[in-house]
């Protein structure tokens, strides 16, 4: 795992993104599993001023959804779908037919799930993953538990994931949410891990630690050869 320091926000979005643009030098098709929340808003907002200079270069761009809150429709605020949709999907450009995930309000959750399983089986791999991280140590909605999921699930979310900034103001929070698993995340050729705000020093001090345990799945990422982990020093 390569760490790097950032002195703020914009300098770890700047580097973030410059991964991204770097990848689609190399690959015009590049797929991407991008998350949501705060830490990838910036990454997001430059990839949107570079499309304004040179919008050619994410015209292959596809992208796949991390996760997604059950039970809110797309067009939600608070929903993953709206908020790719706003930082992502309309600045770049990206069409439909380069855009998949997990519907927000499925009528079968389980059969969602093994849809979007379905996908990244046929795709093989996912060449660059974004991820940041939870307070309590999770990446996606792989919450800490006694073992973790390897494919894509519906999970049962944490206490510490209901006070989400996204779901924190609703009176009526999601109650479970739908994510690619662990294995599905260590599959991909190439991991971003953002880490940035507060509240998340005690998961971040477990993953310097090294020590690998379910009860803080971000650790799981040492399993991996191929990890930028960018850190905002405060």
């Amino acid at each position: 795992m390569k760490i790097q320091s950032c002195k703020n926000y914009e300098q770890m979005s700047a580097m973030a993104a410059n991964i991204v643009l770097a990848e689609l030098v190399k690959k015009k098709t590049l797929l991407l599993c991008a998350p949501t929340g705060n830490s990838p808003t910036g990454m997001y907002q430059s990839l949107a001023q570079t499309y304004l200079q040179e919008p050619e270069i994410f015209n292959a761009l596809r992208v796949l959804k991390l996760d997604e809150w059950g039970g809110l429709s797309a067009d939600h605020p608070g929903s993953c779908d709206y908020y790719l949709q706003k930082y992502l999907l309309g600045p770049l450009k990206i069409s439909r037919d380069r855009y998949a995930g997990f519907k927000p309000n499925p009528e079968d959750a389980e059969k969602e799930c093994e849809r979007v399983r379905q996908i990244i089986h046929h795709e093989a791999s996912i060449d660059l993953c974004i991820l940041g991280l939870g307070k309590n140590g999770h990446i996606g909605f792989n919450e800490p538990a006694g073992f973790l999921q390897p494919y894509c699930h519906v999970a049962q979310l944490s206490e510490e994931s209901k006070k989400h900034g996204m779901v924190e103001g609703m009176e009526q929070k999601p109650e479970y949410g739908m994510t690619l698993g662990m294995k599905d995340i260590l599959s991909a050729k190439r991991i971003v891990l953002l880490i940035y705000g507060k509240g998340k020093e005690k998961a971040a001090s477990m993953l310097l630690s090294k020590k690998i345990t379910p009860q803080f799945p971000v650790t799981f990422l040492w399993l991996h050869a191929n990890i930028d982990c960018l850190v905002v020093q405060d």
